[in-house]
């Protein structure tokens, strides 16, 4: 065991553990058995506390690999360890793309089942597990394999529960066919928010992926002035050079920690500026790789180093469809407190999965990057927290590392339900965290 500071990727919350790299599944149950407080960790990509155990054990899952053949339907076996970027290496040059993916490439399979990941295209494919057919789950009670036929309690329980029922070593998927490595998008630019919303609810269902980044930093007429991307896979014709290649590797690197501040309101304000001007007005099927539309920060290693040793707080929450003026409301509450954002992303969610801790309902969902820093961040999140409560939304564990714990029982109603399914393969309560700890979700 080494004792290791660990972090989230937010860089706000560090705790030391005792961490171990498991290479097989006997190794997994051995550790579930000999430690009594366990996490397991991938690549450590969720913004707070979520992968981390202090004085505990947390189990490095990297080690847990392999990538089996793609059948000819697209069904593929993965190891819990591996990590999108390490799938589409192998996938794309196949003609297959994951069906669902984060805003990142550097997530591990294991991960994206305990966050129940969801991507640009929620709206029409709902969420990664949606498209898990069965996966292996080592408990404290046990090894089993589960699917949405095969003990669909713990299946569900397990899609979105932040690895509170136990170690995932392996993951059987469908994958999507592809036939080129383009995605053909459509950019629209709009002067204020409700136009972009507008659009989405009246035009998303005619794409397969949209996104929208808003600029937080704009007030009055112009608040929440936006850039829609909307876009589908493009097919061989679509294109001059159809071609099959793998992700892009990162060309750029952020050496070091930031000065404190560097981000701050002028210096967004201004990169927001120069970013809303330089999107197109108006342009319709626009070629770029699959690593440019779905991962473009992935372009640039280390980026959360340009947050400064302070780190930042990304802020996610949805509401429901009739809930819209929240988004309005969330807006206006930031902008107007002059707390910088650097990213916002605003998308649509479609049909939400029966895990009771996953988080996409129907509705939106925006997510907020925000600088450790200002003396009002803390009030802004609070007041944040009361918007979403009251609009019945929740708030995303895989993004969060502050929220008030007795708010959990009611942006998540079936928490009971899950809680149930861990005391049956977890009864003695060895699978906890940081996050399990500071939001109450471990049953004790």
């Amino acid at each position: 065991m080494n004792r290791t500071s660990l972090y989230g990727w937010g860089r706000t919350s560090p705790s030391v553990a005792n961490v171990v790299t498991p290479t097989t599944e006997d190794d997994v149950a051995a550790h579930l058995t000999a430690s009594r407080e366990v996490i397991a960790r991938g690549l450590g990509r969720s913004y707070g506390d979520a992968a981390q155990m202090s004085g505990g054990v947390v189990l490095d899952n990297r080690e847990l690999g392999g990538i089996g053949p793609i059948g000819e339907d697209g069904t593929v076996t993965v190891g819990a360890g591996v990590s999108i970027d390490e799938l589409l290496a192998t996938s794309i040059p196949q003609g297959w793309f994951v069906p669902v993916t984060p805003g990142t490439r550097q997530v591990s399979i294991g991960g994206a089942v305990a966050a129940d990941v969801h991507g640009k295209n929620h709206h029409v494919d709902g969420s990664f597990c949606t498209h898990v057919t069965e996966m292996r789950l080592v408990t404290p009670s046990g090894a089993f394999t589960v699917s949405p036929t095969n003990d669909a309690e713990l299946f569900w329980a397990t899609a979105g529960g932040m690895g509170l029922t136990g170690v995932v070593t392996s993951v059987t998927m469908k994958m999507l066919r592809i036939e080129t490595d383009q995605v053909l998008v459509d950019t629209e630019r709009f002067n204020a928010l409700d136009g972009v919303m507008s659009a989405m609810a009246s035009g998303d269902a005619n794409y397969r992926y949209s996104v929208a980044w808003v600029d937080c930093m704009t007030r009055g007429a112009h608040m929440g002035r936006s850039i829609l991307t909307r876009g589908e896979h493009a097919q061989r014709d679509d294109v001059e050079k159809p071609a099959l290649h793998g992700p892009k590797a990162a060309r750029l690197a952020v050496p070091f920690n930031a000065p404190s501040g560097l981000l701050n309101p002028l210096s967004i304000r201004a990169f927001n500026e120069l970013w809303f001007r330089s999107a197109p007005r108006h342009q319709v099927g626009e070629a770029q790789s699959l690593s440019t539309f779905f991962h473009p920060l992935d372009g640039v290693h280390d980026w959360n180093r340009l947050y400064g040793r302070r780190g930042f707080v990304q802020y996610q929450f949805c509401v429901p469809d009739e809930a819209g003026d929240t988004i309005v409301a969330a807006i206006s509450r930031l902008s107007s407190s002059r707390v910088p954002s650097f990213l916002a992303v605003l998308k649509r969610f479609g049909a939400a999965t029966p895990g009771p801790l996953s988080f996409p309902m129907p509705g939106w969902t925006l997510a907020l990057d925000l600088p450790v820093g200002p003396k009002a961040l803390p009030g802004v999140l609070d007041d944040l927290d009361e918007l979403v409560l009251h609009a019945g939304g929740r708030i995303y564990f895989a993004k969060d590392a502050r929220l008030d714990p007795t708010k959990v029982r009611a942006m998540y109603p079936r928490l009971g339900d899950f809680l149930a399914v861990k005391a049956r393969v977890d009864p003695e309560h060895h699978m906890v965290s940081d996050l399990a700890l500071r939001l109450q979700l471990t049953g004790k």
